[in-house]
Protein backbone atom coordinates (compact mmCIF):
# COMPACT_ATOMS: atom_id res chain seq x y z
CA UNK A 1 0.00 0.00 0.00
CA UNK A 2 1.23 3.13 -1.31
CA UNK A 3 1.40 6.28 0.47
CA UNK A 4 -1.34 7.84 -1.42
CA UNK A 5 -3.68 4.65 -0.66
CA UNK A 6 -3.09 4.83 3.31
CA UNK A 7 -3.63 8.55 3.10
CA UNK A 8 -6.96 7.66 0.92
CA UNK A 9 -8.10 5.28 3.08
CA UNK A 10 -8.03 7.05 6.40
CA UNK A 11 -9.81 9.60 5.04
CA UNK A 12 -12.20 7.58 3.62
CA UNK A 13 -12.79 5.37 6.92
CA UNK A 14 -12.44 8.10 9.17
CA UNK A 15 -15.70 9.98 7.12
CA UNK A 16 -17.03 6.07 6.83
CA UNK A 17 -17.03 5.61 10.78
CA UNK A 18 -18.13 8.95 11.58
CA UNK A 19 -21.59 8.73 9.26
CA UNK A 20 -22.55 5.59 10.94
CA UNK A 21 -21.85 6.34 13.94
CA UNK A 22 -24.20 9.64 13.04
CA UNK A 23 -26.73 7.32 11.44
CA UNK A 24 -26.63 4.86 14.31
CA UNK A 25 -27.12 7.25 17.12
CA UNK A 26 -30.18 8.95 15.26
CA UNK A 27 -31.50 6.28 14.32
CA UNK A 28 -31.64 4.66 17.94
CA UNK A 29 -32.96 7.87 19.68
CA UNK A 30 -35.93 8.29 17.00
CA UNK A 31 -36.88 4.42 17.28
CA UNK A 32 -36.48 4.78 21.32
CA UNK A 33 -39.05 7.73 20.94
CA UNK A 34 -41.10 5.77 18.99
CA UNK A 35 -41.12 2.79 21.80
CA UNK A 36 -40.69 5.16 25.21
CA UNK A 37 -44.73 5.16 25.87
CA UNK A 38 -44.57 1.28 25.15
CA UNK A 39 -41.54 0.57 27.87
CA UNK A 40 -43.04 2.37 30.11
CA UNK A 41 -46.63 1.14 29.83
CA UNK A 42 -45.29 -2.29 30.68
CA UNK A 43 -42.66 -1.09 33.66
CA UNK A 44 -39.91 -2.19 31.62
CA UNK A 45 -36.10 -2.08 33.53
CA UNK A 46 -33.77 -0.16 32.27
CA UNK A 47 -31.54 -3.38 31.62
CA UNK A 48 -34.40 -4.79 29.11
CA UNK A 49 -34.35 -0.85 27.46
CA UNK A 50 -30.83 -1.03 26.71
CA UNK A 51 -30.61 -4.80 26.16
CA UNK A 52 -33.69 -4.13 22.77
CA UNK A 53 -31.71 -1.49 21.54
CA UNK A 54 -28.28 -3.12 21.87
CA UNK A 55 -29.82 -6.23 20.02
CA UNK A 56 -31.49 -3.73 16.87
CA UNK A 57 -27.71 -2.56 16.18
CA UNK A 58 -26.45 -5.51 13.90
CA UNK A 59 -29.27 -5.01 12.09
CA UNK A 60 -29.00 -1.19 12.20
CA UNK A 61 -25.58 -1.48 10.99
CA UNK A 62 -26.43 -4.27 7.93
CA UNK A 63 -29.35 -1.63 6.66
CA UNK A 64 -27.28 1.22 6.28
CA UNK A 65 -24.00 0.71 5.67
CA UNK A 66 -24.40 0.79 2.00
CA UNK A 67 -25.64 4.41 2.49
CA UNK A 68 -22.46 5.34 4.82
CA UNK A 69 -20.22 4.22 2.01
CA UNK A 70 -21.98 6.23 -0.06
CA UNK A 71 -21.79 9.43 1.67
CA UNK A 72 -18.14 8.66 2.84
CA UNK A 73 -17.02 8.58 -0.83
CA UNK A 74 -19.27 11.34 -1.89
CA UNK A 75 -17.64 13.21 0.93
CA UNK A 76 -13.71 12.24 0.51
CA UNK A 77 -13.93 12.98 -3.22
CA UNK A 78 -15.71 16.11 -2.72
CA UNK A 79 -13.23 17.38 -0.07
CA UNK A 80 -10.30 16.22 -2.66
CA UNK A 81 -11.81 17.71 -6.02
CA UNK A 82 -12.46 20.87 -4.16
CA UNK A 83 -8.74 21.19 -2.63
CA UNK A 84 -7.51 20.58 -6.23
CA UNK A 85 -5.82 16.94 -4.82
CA UNK A 86 -7.66 15.18 -7.91
CA UNK A 87 -6.31 17.61 -10.31
CA UNK A 88 -2.64 17.02 -8.98
CA UNK A 89 -2.93 13.59 -8.61
CA UNK A 90 -3.73 13.19 -12.63
CA UNK A 91 -0.94 15.46 -13.69
CA UNK A 92 0.95 13.33 -12.07
CA UNK A 93 0.23 10.80 -14.31
CA UNK A 94 -2.78 8.83 -11.59
CA UNK A 95 -5.63 7.54 -13.34
CA UNK A 96 -9.35 8.03 -11.11
CA UNK A 97 -9.03 4.23 -11.13
CA UNK A 98 -6.45 4.04 -8.86
CA UNK A 99 -7.28 6.82 -7.05
CA UNK A 100 -10.79 5.19 -6.11
CA UNK A 101 -8.68 1.65 -5.46
CA UNK A 102 -8.54 2.22 -1.73
CA UNK A 103 -12.16 3.20 -1.59
CA UNK A 104 -13.16 0.19 -3.61
CA UNK A 105 -11.59 -2.34 -1.66
CA UNK A 106 -13.44 -1.10 1.42
CA UNK A 107 -16.48 -1.00 -0.21
CA UNK A 108 -15.74 -4.80 -1.46
CA UNK A 109 -15.17 -5.57 2.53
CA UNK A 110 -18.41 -3.96 3.61
CA UNK A 111 -20.18 -6.31 1.27
CA UNK A 112 -18.30 -9.01 2.92
CA UNK A 113 -19.09 -8.01 6.52
CA UNK A 114 -22.68 -6.76 5.07
CA UNK A 115 -22.94 -10.64 3.84
CA UNK A 116 -21.10 -11.68 7.92
CA UNK A 117 -23.81 -10.33 9.40
CA UNK A 118 -26.82 -10.89 7.68
CA UNK A 119 -25.52 -14.40 7.89
CA UNK A 120 -24.40 -15.30 11.33
CA UNK A 121 -25.55 -12.15 13.50
CA UNK A 122 -28.78 -10.40 12.12
CA UNK A 123 -30.95 -13.02 12.18
CA UNK A 124 -30.34 -14.07 15.94
CA UNK A 125 -30.12 -10.40 17.39
CA UNK A 126 -33.57 -9.47 15.80
CA UNK A 127 -35.40 -12.63 17.43
CA UNK A 128 -33.37 -11.81 20.60
CA UNK A 129 -34.80 -8.14 20.38
CA UNK A 130 -38.25 -9.32 19.59
CA UNK A 131 -38.09 -11.99 22.83
CA UNK A 132 -37.24 -8.99 24.68
CA UNK A 133 -40.09 -6.81 23.66
CA UNK A 134 -43.02 -9.59 23.56
CA UNK A 135 -41.96 -12.12 26.15
CA UNK A 136 -39.94 -10.23 28.73
CA UNK A 137 -41.47 -6.38 28.26
CA UNK A 138 -44.83 -7.26 27.37
CA UNK A 139 -45.05 -10.10 29.55
CA UNK A 140 -46.87 -12.29 26.36
CA UNK A 141 -46.55 -16.12 28.18
CA UNK A 142 -46.97 -17.44 23.95
CA UNK A 143 -44.62 -14.75 22.40
CA UNK A 144 -43.39 -16.89 19.06
CA UNK A 145 -46.66 -19.18 19.29
CA UNK A 146 -48.60 -19.44 16.62
CA UNK A 147 -52.10 -17.29 15.59
CA UNK A 148 -55.21 -19.63 15.94
CA UNK A 149 -55.83 -22.05 13.19
CA UNK A 150 -53.70 -19.85 11.18
CA UNK A 151 -51.32 -22.78 10.44
CA UNK A 152 -51.37 -25.41 7.59
CA UNK A 153 -48.26 -27.59 7.49
CA UNK A 154 -47.89 -30.71 5.08
CA UNK A 155 -45.14 -32.69 5.47
CA UNK A 156 -45.03 -36.28 3.00
CA UNK A 157 -47.61 -37.88 3.46
CA UNK A 158 -49.94 -35.55 6.03
CA UNK A 159 -51.06 -32.52 6.57
CA UNK A 160 -51.48 -30.73 10.14
CA UNK A 161 -53.64 -28.22 11.18
CA UNK A 162 -52.06 -26.21 15.06
CA UNK A 163 -54.19 -23.79 17.18
CA UNK A 164 -51.19 -22.87 19.24
CA UNK A 165 -47.68 -23.48 19.55
CA UNK A 166 -44.98 -22.75 22.05
CA UNK A 167 -41.37 -23.12 21.49
CA UNK A 168 -40.45 -22.65 24.82
CA UNK A 169 -42.73 -25.55 26.71
CA UNK A 170 -41.77 -27.58 22.48
CA UNK A 171 -45.65 -27.98 22.88
CA UNK A 172 -48.45 -27.94 20.66
CA UNK A 173 -52.47 -27.15 21.39
CA UNK A 174 -55.11 -27.85 19.35
CA UNK A 175 -53.60 -30.48 16.81
CA UNK A 176 -55.20 -32.09 13.52
CA UNK A 177 -53.85 -34.22 11.62
CA UNK A 178 -55.24 -35.68 8.57
CA UNK A 179 -53.61 -38.44 6.97
CA UNK A 180 -53.62 -39.03 3.28
CA UNK A 181 -52.73 -42.71 1.28
CA UNK A 182 -51.15 -42.71 -1.82
CA UNK A 183 -54.39 -41.65 -3.93
CA UNK A 184 -54.58 -38.30 -1.78
CA UNK A 185 -57.53 -39.17 -0.42
CA UNK A 186 -58.40 -38.92 3.63
CA UNK A 187 -57.56 -42.45 5.45
CA UNK A 188 -57.25 -41.55 8.74
CA UNK A 189 -58.12 -37.99 11.09
CA UNK A 190 -56.52 -37.62 14.29
CA UNK A 191 -57.44 -34.72 16.77
CA UNK A 192 -55.59 -34.26 19.94
CA UNK A 193 -55.83 -31.51 22.66
CA UNK A 194 -52.11 -30.95 23.01
CA UNK A 195 -48.67 -32.88 21.45
CA UNK A 196 -45.68 -33.21 23.66
CA UNK A 197 -42.39 -32.81 22.23
CA UNK A 198 -40.41 -35.68 24.31
CA UNK A 199 -36.91 -35.00 23.18
CA UNK A 200 -37.15 -38.06 20.74
CA UNK A 201 -40.83 -38.09 19.28
CA UNK A 202 -44.40 -35.99 19.20
CA UNK A 203 -47.15 -37.91 21.95
CA UNK A 204 -50.42 -36.96 21.64
CA UNK A 205 -52.77 -36.49 24.30
CA UNK A 206 -56.58 -37.01 24.58
CA UNK A 207 -56.92 -38.20 21.53
CA UNK A 208 -59.72 -38.42 19.06
CA UNK A 209 -58.76 -41.00 15.79
CA UNK A 210 -61.37 -41.45 13.26
CA UNK A 211 -60.62 -44.09 10.29
CA UNK A 212 -62.30 -44.34 6.70
CA UNK A 213 -62.39 -47.25 5.38
CA UNK A 214 -63.92 -47.38 2.02
CA UNK A 215 -67.33 -47.33 1.91
CA UNK A 216 -68.14 -48.32 5.61
CA UNK A 217 -68.52 -45.86 8.19
CA UNK A 218 -65.58 -44.39 9.78
CA UNK A 219 -64.15 -46.15 12.90
CA UNK A 220 -64.05 -43.73 15.65
CA UNK A 221 -61.59 -44.36 19.16
CA UNK A 222 -60.79 -42.48 21.78
CA UNK A 223 -56.93 -42.98 23.74
CA UNK A 224 -55.46 -41.03 26.33
CA UNK A 225 -52.33 -41.31 24.81
CA UNK A 226 -50.83 -41.63 21.12
CA UNK A 227 -47.11 -41.40 20.14
CA UNK A 228 -46.98 -40.57 16.07
CA UNK A 229 -44.23 -40.56 14.07
CA UNK A 230 -43.90 -36.73 12.99
CA UNK A 231 -40.70 -35.74 10.94
CA UNK A 232 -40.74 -32.18 12.08
CA UNK A 233 -39.16 -31.46 15.03
CA UNK A 234 -39.56 -28.64 17.25
CA UNK A 235 -37.22 -26.64 15.05
CA UNK A 236 -38.94 -27.22 12.13
CA UNK A 237 -41.66 -25.60 13.35
CA UNK A 238 -40.03 -22.64 14.81
CA UNK A 239 -38.87 -21.90 11.00
CA UNK A 240 -42.19 -21.50 9.84
CA UNK A 241 -42.44 -18.96 12.47
CA UNK A 242 -39.19 -16.82 11.58
CA UNK A 243 -39.88 -14.25 8.82
CA UNK A 244 -36.86 -13.43 6.25
CA UNK A 245 -35.06 -11.40 8.39
CA UNK A 246 -34.93 -13.49 11.49
CA UNK A 247 -33.41 -16.19 9.26
CA UNK A 248 -29.73 -16.40 7.25
CA UNK A 249 -29.20 -17.53 3.82
CA UNK A 250 -28.61 -21.19 4.57
CA UNK A 251 -31.19 -21.45 6.65
CA UNK A 252 -33.54 -19.53 4.47
CA UNK A 253 -32.44 -21.38 1.38
CA UNK A 254 -33.12 -24.75 3.27
CA UNK A 255 -36.25 -23.61 3.86
CA UNK A 256 -37.25 -22.76 0.59
CA UNK A 257 -36.22 -26.19 -0.43
CA UNK A 258 -38.46 -27.91 1.71
CA UNK A 259 -41.46 -25.69 0.61
CA UNK A 260 -40.64 -26.90 -2.65
CA UNK A 261 -40.43 -30.73 -1.75
CA UNK A 262 -43.90 -30.06 0.08
CA UNK A 263 -45.96 -28.53 -2.91
CA UNK A 264 -45.91 -24.99 -1.57
CA UNK A 265 -45.36 -21.90 -3.54
CA UNK A 266 -42.29 -20.48 -2.30
CA UNK A 267 -42.06 -17.20 -4.51
CA UNK A 268 -42.58 -14.43 -1.38
CA UNK A 269 -39.13 -16.04 -0.02
CA UNK A 270 -36.90 -16.58 -3.15
CA UNK A 271 -37.79 -12.91 -3.47
CA UNK A 272 -36.55 -12.57 -0.25
CA UNK A 273 -33.13 -14.69 -0.50
CA UNK A 274 -32.33 -12.87 -3.69
CA UNK A 275 -32.92 -9.72 -2.16
CA UNK A 276 -30.59 -10.26 0.73
CA UNK A 277 -28.05 -11.91 -1.80
CA UNK A 278 -28.77 -8.73 -4.13
CA UNK A 279 -28.29 -6.12 -0.95
CA UNK A 280 -24.84 -7.46 -0.10
CA UNK A 281 -23.26 -6.15 -3.25
CA UNK A 282 -25.09 -2.64 -2.81
CA UNK A 283 -21.54 -1.12 -1.42
CA UNK A 284 -19.86 -2.03 -4.24
CA UNK A 285 -21.97 0.33 -6.84
CA UNK A 286 -22.38 3.01 -4.36
CA UNK A 287 -18.77 3.52 -3.96
CA UNK A 288 -18.45 3.77 -7.47
CA UNK A 289 -21.09 6.27 -7.19
CA UNK A 290 -19.69 8.35 -4.49
CA UNK A 291 -16.42 8.46 -6.57
CA UNK A 292 -18.01 10.04 -9.66
CA UNK A 293 -20.17 12.21 -8.81
CA UNK A 294 -18.08 14.23 -6.89
CA UNK A 295 -15.75 14.14 -9.92
CA UNK A 296 -18.35 16.33 -11.97
CA UNK A 297 -17.10 19.39 -10.37
CA UNK A 298 -14.32 20.00 -12.91
CA UNK A 299 -17.15 20.11 -15.55
CA UNK A 300 -20.20 21.44 -14.24
CA UNK A 301 -21.61 22.91 -10.93
CA UNK A 302 -19.98 22.27 -8.20
CA UNK A 303 -19.11 20.11 -5.58
CA UNK A 304 -22.31 20.46 -3.76
CA UNK A 305 -24.58 19.47 -7.29
CA UNK A 306 -22.54 16.35 -8.05
CA UNK A 307 -22.69 15.42 -3.86
CA UNK A 308 -26.33 16.32 -3.82
CA UNK A 309 -27.03 14.33 -7.42
CA UNK A 310 -24.93 11.79 -6.02
CA UNK A 311 -27.16 11.27 -2.76
CA UNK A 312 -30.62 11.28 -4.77
CA UNK A 313 -29.58 8.68 -6.96
CA UNK A 314 -28.25 6.89 -4.24
CA UNK A 315 -31.41 6.95 -1.58
CA UNK A 316 -33.90 6.37 -4.67
CA UNK A 317 -32.20 2.65 -4.77
CA UNK A 318 -34.39 1.84 -1.55
CA UNK A 319 -37.15 3.18 -3.22
CA UNK A 320 -36.71 1.38 -6.33
CA UNK A 321 -35.26 -1.73 -4.41
CA UNK A 322 -38.35 -2.34 -2.06
CA UNK A 323 -41.00 -1.72 -5.03
CA UNK A 324 -39.38 -4.21 -7.13
CA UNK A 325 -39.24 -6.68 -4.26
CA UNK A 326 -43.16 -5.87 -3.72
CA UNK A 327 -43.51 -6.98 -7.26
CA UNK A 328 -41.55 -10.16 -6.93
CA UNK A 329 -43.03 -11.41 -3.41
CA UNK A 330 -46.70 -11.06 -5.31
CA UNK A 331 -45.83 -12.94 -8.35
CA UNK A 332 -45.70 -9.92 -10.65
CA UNK A 333 -42.05 -10.46 -11.44
CA UNK A 334 -39.70 -13.53 -11.21
CA UNK A 335 -37.79 -13.29 -7.68
CA UNK A 336 -34.28 -13.16 -9.08
CA UNK A 337 -35.82 -10.05 -12.10
CA UNK A 338 -37.26 -8.60 -8.76
CA UNK A 339 -34.16 -9.05 -6.56
CA UNK A 340 -31.49 -8.02 -8.99
CA UNK A 341 -32.71 -5.72 -11.43
CA UNK A 342 -32.30 -2.38 -9.54
CA UNK A 343 -28.99 -3.41 -8.83
CA UNK A 344 -27.94 -4.08 -12.72
CA UNK A 345 -29.28 -1.06 -13.75
CA UNK A 346 -28.07 1.54 -10.97
CA UNK A 347 -24.70 -0.59 -11.51
CA UNK A 348 -24.53 0.17 -15.49
CA UNK A 349 -25.18 3.97 -14.48
CA UNK A 350 -22.27 3.93 -11.93
CA UNK A 351 -19.77 2.24 -14.52
CA UNK A 352 -20.71 4.60 -17.16
CA UNK A 353 -20.68 7.39 -14.63
CA UNK A 354 -16.97 6.54 -13.53
CA UNK A 355 -15.73 5.56 -16.94
CA UNK A 356 -16.92 9.02 -18.17
CA UNK A 357 -14.94 11.14 -15.24
CA UNK A 358 -12.11 8.86 -16.04
CA UNK A 359 -11.59 10.23 -19.47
Amino acid sequence: MTVLDRYIAREFVLTFGFVLLAFLCLYMVVDFFERIRMFLSNSATLWQIVSYHLYTVPSIVAMMMPACVLLAALITFGLLSRNHEIVAMKANGIGLHRIALPVLAFSLLACALNFLLNEFVTPAANWRAEYIKYAEVQKKKEWGAFKENAIWYKSQNAIYNFKLFSPSESRIRGVTIHYLDPGFSLASRIDAREAQWTGERWELRDVLRTTFSGRDFPTIERLPMLAVEIAEKPEDLQVVQKSADQMGFRELRNYIRKLRQEGYDATRYETDLQGKIAFVFVSLILALLGVAFPMRSERSGGIAQGIGIGVIIGFSYWIVFAFTLSLGRSGTLPPAVAAWATNVILGIVAVVMFRKVNT
